[in-house]
């Protein structure tokens, strides 16, 4: 992998995407419990206020919600488009958030492409790569264990015994 030139959006302004999300789309979202899509969707479902929408071709229904061929199927425009799809796909998924209307693109973490970030932001997106909404999101809202776990536990203590 070449060397990271592009510049993310600092820790504020992250929250302040969060903040102005109200709908996101999971691309590449999966039934599978093991794939990290799965984990996000259901944290998202739970503990978040977004309206979450599951974008797979090759899938009917995720965690009982209906999942949709495309964006462009979607029956809303989303905020913030996630990303969980092999890097070659990635142009591909930013020319169709571009063509929806979506106001952030996010990869997740370990995706990163350079160019897919720069023409993003030449549109007019907010852009985050290499970050896991779930994370964000728990980090700014207090609910974020070292592991990266919710661990219920609303105490800086440890408990004895």
């Amino acid at each position: 992998m070449s060397a990271r030139t592009w510049q993310g959006p600092s820790a504020p302004e992250r929250l302040s995407i969060l903040r102005a999300t109200r709908s996101i789309a999971i691309v590449g979202a999966s039934s599978n419990p093991a794939r990290a899509s799965y984990f996000v969707a259901t944290y998202l479902l739970s503990s978040s206020p977004y309206d979450v929408y599951f974008v797979n071709p090759r899938a009917d229904e995720i965690l009982g919600r209906p999942v949709y061929p495309s964006l462009e199927a979607l029956p809303v425009v989303p905020d913030l488009v996630d990303v969980f799809r092999r890097h070659d796909d990635l142009p591909t998924v930013l020319d169709e958030t571009l063509a929806v209307g979506a106001r952030t693109l996010w990869l997740q973490l370990g995706s990163w492409h350079e160019d897919v970030a720069r023409r993003g932001e030449e549109a007019g997106l907010d852009v985050v790569m290499d970050r896991c909404v779930k994370i964000e999101h728990a980090r700014f809202h207090g609910g974020l264990h070292l592991a990266g776990f919710d661990t219920g536990v609303i105490s800086s203590r440890r408990a004895l015994g």
